[in-house]
């Protein structure tokens, strides 16, 4: 018995170092995953991402001819400068960007406000407004181009003259290009907002609501002092994706208005940016382009981070 007590006592020290060791090596294991997996990631981002932005920064300050690269400093941002079609590009980008936040910024936010306040068929509505986000781009903008037919055959101008109002020629018209380009995109567009803002909402406490109740809040009051607060991080971040994703527009002047539009009227930067590079055969003015966009961009994001609350 005694030996079986001191073998006991022999045998177990033996044991701890195991343990240890396999902790070690578990810890190892997980290591060399967790960073294997985060170099594929920044591999993929390198090659995929900043190599082509690096690239077209090059690209900007070069002319190639017949296979010959040569530099050639500002020489392409000059003739940027001059091109007929670089005005009126940027004018309708900032145009459509504006618009869009006044009608696609607010309208997605008012209508998940709604239907968050529905007790009934809450679901069925959700999949309605999400429902012309699954149709594919170009489909959903080729209807809205029989849509905007500028005679009585078209959908809208059929209604406005039911109603004896007077017709419009859509994006044949230099007045009209942007505001109909704005309305397709937000149609398309608008559903995926509305789910990322009823998210937020449905994470706001219901006891805010009721206490701004007992102090005699209407509606529109526990809008702007409860909502609106509670909500204004998801706001802000959709705000800033807003403006970026809506300054590279481009697939709506190509289907609605065949690229330019009349006298230029939906020509935007990076239509242009495709009309210098597969049209022109100019892939350094299309360079030069994205460069100017790349930068515009950033240069309003890191405004936008400054200014922004600090808890945000």
């Amino acid at each position: 018995m005694d030996g079986a007590v001191r073998l006991d006592h022999a045998v177990r020290p033996a044991r701890a170092p195991a343990r240890t060791s396999s902790k070690t090596g578990s810890r190892i294991r997980s290591t060399v995953t967790g960073h294997a997996f985060l170099i594929g990631a920044v591999a993929c981002f390198a090659v995929f991402s900043w190599y082509p932005m690096v690239r077209e920064f090059v690209m900007s300050f070069q002319r190639t001819r017949r296979g010959v690269t040569t530099w050639v400093g500002w020489q392409n941002y000059e003739r940027l400068w001059h091109d007929p079609s670089f005005a009126a590009a940027w004018r309708n980008t900032v145009t459509f960007t504006l618009l869009a936040l006044l009608i696609g910024y607010a309208l997605p936010f008012l209508i998940a406000v709604l239907l968050n306040e529905l007790r009934h068929a809450r679901g069925y509505l959700r999949a309605l407004v999400y429902l012309p986000v699954m149709l594919p781009p170009a489909s959903a903008l080729l209807l809205f181009r029989f849509a905007y037919d500028p005679g009585e055959g078209g959908i809208f101008n059929h209604l406005l003259h039911a109603a004896h109002l007077p017709t419009s020629q859509w994006v044949q018209s230099t007045t009209m290009t942007q505001p109909s380009l704005v309305l397709a995109s937000t149609w398309m567009n608008v559903g995926s907002s509305i789910l990322v803002y009823l998210a937020a909402l449905q994470n706001i406490p219901g006891e805010l609501y009721e206490a701004a109740e007992l102090d005699g809040a209407g509606v529109l009051r526990r809008l702007w002092h409860v909502t609106v607060p509670q909500t204004r991080l998801i706001l802000s971040l959709m705000f800033l994706l807003q403006v970026v994703a809506t300054m590279q527009v481009f697939i709506e002047p190509l289907i609605l208005a065949g690229g330019a539009g009349v006298e230029d009227s939906a020509t935007s930067v990076v239509y242009l940016m495709y009309q210098h590079a597969f049209k022109q055969n100019d892939l350094n003015g299309a360079a030069a382009l994205g460069v100017m966009l790349m930068v515009v961009l950033a240069g309003f994001s890191i405004a936008y981070a400054r200014l922004s609350p600090k808890q945000d």
